[in-house]
């Protein structure tokens, strides 16, 4: 891997994340894109309403409108993975319970205490597969044990084919950094690392 550095998200690094999404995320044609992994941090109304805003102002534009707005009200948590001094990756990581219909609910009934949860990766074309999405949750663990959490979960799609649309990311990356699959239903699979010693 080349040195890349994982930053957690600050208002200082608003323009960064910006720019990774206007210019480096999906910039091989995904039809996941244009986004700016506004949806995980946003309720169904507030979805609604910019979905509403598409034909009037575009879709890359009316979604980077509500991102510039979140950003500036802290509404939007994670880390940017860094090549230099350009953004070539995102995990949206938080506390489980800032993420209103995003977490699956059968995670919720599953909780074990206080949890940080990640709910999407994207990296750059020509940066994936070089374990920057282990280094993203590397950092979400170290920062999740300093600050109190009980434990980090992640939300994997059950699939033995690797899948550039999927952004959870695959049980084995979760099985590689010591997560375990808690459980499991429609094909989703809580992986969870514990932090704390028994």
């Amino acid at each position: 891997m080349k040195d890349i550095v994982i930053k957690k998200l600050t208002h200082e690094l608003n323009d960064d994340y910006l720019d990774f999404f206007d210019n480096r995320a999906f910039s091989d044609g995904n039809p996941n894109g244009p986004c700016y992994c506004t949806s995980p941090n946003q309720d169904e109304d507030t979805i609604k309403q910019m979905v509403s805003e598409f034909m009037s102002y575009g879709v890359k534009e009316t979604i980077r409108k509500y991102a510039v707005d979140m950003l500036d009200k802290d509404k939007i948590s994670g880390y940017l993975a860094y090549d230099g001094d350009i953004s070539i990756g995102w995990c949206n990581a938080a506390d489980i319970d800032s993420y209103e219909g995003f977490v699956p609910e059968f995670a919720r009934e599953n909780k074990c205490g206080k949890t940080v949860s990640i709910v999407c990766f994207e990296i750059a074309p020509g940066y994936r597969g070089m374990g920057i999405a282990s280094a993203f949750i590397e950092r979400i663990c170290a920062d999740a044990k300093a600050d109190g959490y009980v434990a980090v979960e992640g939300y994997a799609k059950k699939t033995e084919v690797r899948n550039d649309y999927d952004f959870t990311g695959p049980v084995r990356l979760y099985e590689k950094a010591g997560f375990s699959e808690i459980a499991e239903q429609a094909g989703v699979v809580i992986m969870r690392k514990i932090l704390t010693e028994k």
